[in-house]
Parts: C-alpha cells; sequence; structure tokens
C-alpha cells in the first residue's frame, strides 16, 4: 500500500509529459528483448511511420533551426525505435516465418507484397535503391552541412559575442538581453555540434539495415529448410518476402527521417518556413515560369516525346506566369500617382534633425592593422580590458564614465590609434601587434634590438621587441607588455587624467540619482533648492580636476548644503568641501604614515603671496618675477622630494592654497598642494624640503 502511494505521488509531482520520455526508452528497449505478436508489430511500425511524417512537417514549419532544438535527440530516438523493431520482426519473422506471407503481421504483409508485387527480386532491388539514396546521398549530404555549420557556427562566436559585448557597451541593450543572446548563441553551437554527431545515428541504422537483411534472408532459407522441411523454393519465396517487407517498413520512415535532418540543417533562417520560401523565391518570378513554359512547350513538339505531359505542363506554366505578370501590374497601377511621385524622389530630401550627429565624449579610433585588438574572432581581448578599465574607474574615482566607442579609422597609420574626448584627440600612439613593448623603469642590465620609443601613457623609454625577446628582456629588468596593455594603460591613465572633464551635467545627475536612492534627502534638499546644478558640477571637477575622487558624496554634499546659505562661490565651496575631506585627502597621499613629510614654504615667501593675492583681488595673479622665482623654487624642492622616495606634496596656508594649485599645476602636475586646514590633528608634519629657505 506505502508502495501504491509513493508511486501515485511521484507520478503527481512528474506529471505525464515529464514521464514520456522515460516510458518511450525503456518501451523500446524492451521491444529488443520480449516477443511481440504480429498484432502489436503492425500498430508500432504503424506508430514509426506516423512519428517520421509528423518529424518532417515539424522541420519544415520550423523558422530556425533552434526552435526544433530537441531533434538530434529525436533522431537518435527514432534510430533506436526503427533498430528495435527490426529485432522484434526478425524474432517473428525466422520464428513463424514458414507459416505464410503474414507471419510478421499485415504492414510487412502489405509493403512485402503491394509495393513490390510480391516479387523479391524486385524488392531487393528497391530495397538497395532506397539504402542507397538514404545513405550515400540525403545522410551524407546532412551529415557534412552540419559538420560545416557546426564548425562556422564555433568559429563564429567570438564575433558574435564581441558584437553582443558592443552592443551592451554602448548602451543599446540591457544584461538580460546580452545574456538572452549569449544563451542563444551557446544553443546554437550545441545544436549543431550535436546535429553533427546525429547524423552518424542514420548512417549506422542504414548500414544496420543491410546486415539484418542479409541475416533475415540466410537465416530464413536455413530455418525454413532445415527446421520446418519446406522445400527450397517456397522458403526462398516466404522469408525473402518477409524479409523484403520488413526492410522496406523501416526504410521508409528512415528515409523521412533523414530527409527531415537535411531540411533542418541545410535551411537558411528567416521569418518564413521551408514552403514560403520555396513558394516565394521559385514561383512568383513571371519571366521565369513564361521561359520554362516556353522551353518544356518546345521539348514537348519534338517527335517522340509525349506530346500530352509537355503540353499541359507548358500551358500550366505559362498560364501562371501571364496571371502573376497580370497582378504585378495591377499592383503597380493601384499605387497613387506612381508616376509623378518617381520624379519627385530624386529630389534630395530636406534636412531634419536626425542629420546632426553627436560628436562622442570618449572615442578610440584604430587603424586597420589593430582591428584585430577589438575582434574576438582573433583572440583581442580590448574590449573586455576597457570594460575593467570603465568598472575600475567608477569604483576608484566615483562616478561612472561615458561609454568608450571604439571605430577603425583609415585615415590614421595602420599601427596607429588615437584616444579623443569630444572629438578632440587628448592623446595618440603607434602599437605593432604581434609584438611586445619593454618599458625602461630606470635599473636595466642591457640594451635591446627593437625599434626605440617612449611608453605612450607616462613617457617612460621603451623599446617594441619581437615576442621571442619577451623572456630576455624581463631577465634585464625592463617590464614587458602586450599590446593591448599598452592601448588599455594609455587610455586609462588619460581617462583619469581628464576626470574632471568627463563629469558632465547628465553623469552628475545620474549619481545624485544613485546617491539618492541611499540617501534622498541630501539630493531634495541641495539640488536645486539651495545651489545650481551647475554649481555642484564645479565643485567636483574642482576635485577631480587637483586628483581627488569623490566617492564620499555624503561628505561632499553635507558640507555644501552647510555652507550654501553662505555662499554660492565654487571656489569658495571646494575649499570647504576639501577641509571636509581632509583625512581623506590625506590618506590618498600617505596611505599608511603617520608622519607627512612634507614640502614647506618660507614664512616671507607665504606673506609676499597673500599680499601679492589681496592686491590682485579677482584677477588672482602673480608678479612675474615672484612667479619665476617661485616655479625655480618648487620645481627643485620637488626634485629634491622624490630623490628621498617621497610623495611631492607642498604645504602651505589656506588663503593661497588653491592659487597655487592652479599656478603649479602646469609646469609641476606631480606636486599635490594641500593647506594647514586639511591635515587632520592627529597627524604629525616634519618639513624635509622648503620652497624659499631650508629645511
Amino acid at each position: 500500500m506505502n508502495l501504491l502511494t509513493g508511486l501515485l505521488e511521484f507520478l503527481k509531482r512528474s506529471g505525464v509529459r515529464g514521464l514520456m520520455g522515460p516510458l518511450l526508452i525503456i518501451l523500446v528497449l524492451a521491444m529488443m528483448v520480449l516477443p511481440l505478436p504480429p498484432f502489436l508489430l503492425d500498430i508500432l511500425f504503424t506508430f514509426n511511420i506516423a512519428v517520421a511524417i509528423m518529424v518532417l512537417l515539424v522541420s519544415m514549419n520550423t523558422m530556425k533551426p533552434l526552435d526544433f532544438s530537441a531533434f538530434p535527440t529525436v533522431l537518435l530516438i527514432t534510430t533506436l525505435l526503427r533498430l528495435s523493431l527490426n529485432v522484434a520482426s526478425t524474432r517473428v519473422v525466422l520464428l513463424e516465418g514458414h507459416t505464410g506471407p503474414d507471419a510478421a503481421g499485415k504492414v510487412i504483409e502489405a509493403f512485402g507484397h503491394f509495393l513490390v508485387g510480391g516479387n523479391y527480386a524486385v524488392g531487393i532491388v528497391v530495397f538497395m535503391i532506397l539504402v542507397v539514396i538514404n545513405f550515400v546521398v540525403i545522410t551524407k549530404g546532412a551529415g557534412r552541412i552540419a559538420e560545416v555549420g557546426a564548425r562556422f557556427t564555433l568559429d563564429a562566436m567570438p564575433g558574435k559575442q564581441m558584437a553582443i559585448d558592443a552592443d551592451l557597451n554602448a548602451g543599446l541593450i540591457g544584461e538580460d538581453e546580452a545574456r538572452r543572446r549569449r544563451a542563444m548563441i551557446a544553443q546554437e553551437a550545441d545544436f549543431y555540434g550535436s546535429m553533427d554527431g546525429a547524423s552518424k545515428f542514420v548512417r549506422g541504422d542504414a548500414v544496420a539495415g543491410i546486415v539484418i537483411l542479409l541475416i533475415n534472408i540466410v537465416g530464413g532459407f536455413i530455418v525454413g529448410v532445415l527446421q520446418h522441411n519446406l522445400d527450397v523454393a517456397t522458403a526462398a519465396k516466404n522469408y525473402t518476402l518477409l524479409t523484403i517487407g520488413d526492410g522496406l517498413v523501416a526504410q521508409i520512415p528512415a528515409l523521412v527521417i533523414s530527409t527531415a535532418a537535411g531540411i533542418v540543417v541545410s535551411r537558411v533562417t528567416t521569418e518564413e518556413n521551408i514552403g514560403q520560401q520555396l513558394v516565394g523565391q521559385i514561383f512568383t518570378q513571371p519571366l521565369v515560369l513564361m521561359l520554362t513554359s516556353g522551353i518544356v512547350g518546345g521539348l514537348g513538339l519534338v517527335p517522340g516525346m509525349p506530346h500530352v505531359a509537355f503540353l499541359m505542363f507548358a500551358l500550366l506554366l505559362g498560364g501562371g506566369g501571364y496571371w502573376l505578370q497580370m497582378q504585378k501590374q495591377e499592383s503597380e497601377a493601384a499605387a497613387p500617382e506612381a508616376g509623378t511621385a518617381a520624379p519627385a524622389s530624386l529630389e534630395p530630401p530636406e534636412a531634419t534633425w536626425d542629420d546632426v550627429s553627436q560628436v562622442d565624449v570618449l572615442g578610440l579610433e584604430v587603424g586597420y592593422r589593430l582591428i584585430s585588438l577589438v575582434d574576438k574572432t582573433q583572440d583581442g581581448d580590448l574590449l573586455r580590458r576597457i570594460k575593467g578599465i570603465r568598472k575600475k574607474f567608477a569604483q576608484e574615482i566615483g562616478f561612472l564614465p561615458p561609454s568608450i566607442h571604439i571605430r577603425d579609422n583609415l585615415d590614421l597609420k595602420p599601427n596607429a590609434y588615437r584616444i579623443t574626448l569630444k572629438g578632440a584627440e587628448i592623446g595618440a600612439g603607434e602599437a605593432f601587434v604581434g609584438m611586445y613593448l619593454a618599458i625602461n623603469p630606470g635599473n636595466v642590465s642591457g640594451q635591446l634590438q627593437g625599434t626605440q620609443t617612449r611608453d605612450p601613457a607616462f613617457g617612460l623609454p621603451a623599446v617594441w621587441i619581437d615576442a621571442s625577446l619577451r623572456e630576455h628582456a624581463q631577465a634585464q629588468g625592463y617590464t614587458v607588455v602586450d599590446v593591448s596593455t599598452v592601448v588599455a594603460t594609455h587610455l586609462s591613465h588619460l581617462i583619469n587624467t581628464h576626470a574632471s572633464e568627463l563629469l558632465g551635467l547628465q553623469e552628475l545627475q545620474q549619481l545624485l540619482e544613485h546617491v539618492g536612492k541611499h540617501a534622498p534627502k541630501l539630493t531634495e534638499d541641495l539640488v536645486p533648492k539651495l545651489l545650481p546644478l551647475a554649481t555642484v558640477q564645479k565643485v567636483l571637477q574642482s576635485l577631480l580636476d587637483e586628483g581627488m575622487h569623490i566617492r564620499d558624496m555624503r561628505t561632499i554634499l553635507e558640507t555644501l548644503t552647510k555652507q550654501s546659505g553662505q555662499t554660492q562661490d565654487p571656489h569658495a565651496l571646494t575649499a570647504q568641501v576639501r577641509v571636509a575631506l581632509g583625512p581623506a585627502i590625506v590618506q590618498q597621499l600617505y596611505p599608511a604614515s603617520q608622519e607627512l613629510q612634507v614640502i614647506g614654504m618660507d614664512k616671507e615667501l607665504e606673506y609676499l603671496l597673500v599680499q601679492a593675492l589681496q592686491a590682485g583681488g579677482a584677477s588672482q595673479a602673480i608678479e612675474p618675477g615672484l612667479a619665476d622665482t617661485l616655479l625655480r623654487e618648487t620645481r627643485v624642492a620637488t626634485e629634491k622630494q622624490e630623490k628621498l622616495g617621497l610623495p611631492a606634496v607642498l604645504l602651505v596656508p589656506a588663503q593661497i592654497r588653491e592659487l597655487l594649485a592652479r599656478f603649479l599645476k602646469r609646469s609641476l602636475p606631480q606636486l599635490k598642494v594641500i593647506s594647514h586646514d586639511e591635515v587632520p590633528g592627529f597627524k604629525t608634519i616634519r618639513v624635509t624640503s622648503m620652497v624659499g629657505g631650508r629645511a
């Protein structure tokens, strides 16, 4: 009772559809070992024929191969079903063949008598012809198409993946659509790979059919003569007709299934099934039909030809072509003012807003020899690296940069590339596919043979070398990188350098919306009630312009909210934000140091700069003589600081920090200028170099 209850519960959970597959496989395998009565054989042979017809019709009505993705499995199951029926019928033929031609059921008898007229010699010939057609023509052709299709599909996978990645990077599709497309590409590759192997089932089935035919004829003749005492002629006739009927009733469904396989793998994917494609592409051209009608009619007039058949088809084709031509003329005449519309189409169309193209915020243009870097079919991984660059930038800087649009540019040198920001070039270089860039960090032990150049990102001396010299260069102390790394590093460096220019109003609005999901009051109260969006943008751009990240948006927005009632000036607001971010600024410059070893400034020089700043008013300019002295002294102090292996940081009063930062940035971009107000109280300061005096 418990066993029955458990079985019912299992059937309820699995459902009928879930059990159909396992039950079918078990029944097919059972037919090989269990004796079947002739009546049951008739039912199973009829079922086999019906399944073959169903598979053929389904294959003709699919729009693309993946619509019938179960076909390789169906091919295996139907082949196994035919072989099981052959085994079951062979058992009956050998055991009961002496009783007459209906010993193995009415279906086999009908195929043995009706299709070949009871002549076993004709039956053998027909059977062999069907096997040759199935084995040599259809199955071999379908197998070859499946093999080539599998190879081409696998070769095209990287290109399709690259196209999906490009659409995803460009924002044309979302993650879900990209994931669905990738899954479809994988399924397509699996399908053609499975079809390549499944076609061998039908080929093996044809070989098995020939072997079974010979075994049945020879074995039946021996059994009939030796065991049932039949005369030679009767035994040969009975067993041969039964064997031929058995072979034909199996080979005809096999031929149908093979045809279905050929249709599935040979069709071109469109929005039409195979019937619509054939009718639409063959029987819809009036000129073709009328020319064919004339040729067939001419052949029908040749003496000795069957005039009725040829002339009948000539009339049918000619009438069909004439009817199609009339339909085409009526449809053209029904078009409103077709004659007057043609000249108008020669006029150039009016310009519209669709003709206005926007400049890409970030762009990467490559020469034709570098296209392989962005083509996954050629093992190019630059697209993956660019996605990593954008992700790293967002994590380290604090906002998502615009997408980088990649295109080839035939105006560039074959090995050249350039990086653009809002249409203007901000960086360029040359890269040589198949070679490596050996960068000299300053402590190499030898020279390398190659093309002398400089690292495009940081300007260090470098050499383009052959791949065979890679290990030798590393042994001599060179930093060796491949082509993709060269371009990606240059691109990453320029993106970080121009971070302030990448923070447009659109990016800022997206950033505020992202922050608003976690702290809605911060953004609601600040923009636009207290400060306009453009002012917030200027503050953030000022921070980015001096190499600061803006990940701590909570502190930035809270400071702007507090200070907005006192001033709307972006420079004053930036100074207050920097004070609030003081611990983060110092942490960024001195990651793991309690003592800040900085460049100091002579008190007299500080006093002169404060006086110059107050005298200059809004202009905030430094007198030329003082500017030259300041620049020379600062350069000397910076070089001394770098020789000591310390960060180049200048510590000055808050009043002159912004002035000095703007003045020194162009000549000494590596120098960072901070104010006393930005240094946390728990940090100690030690002046190691001095501008305008001695430490």
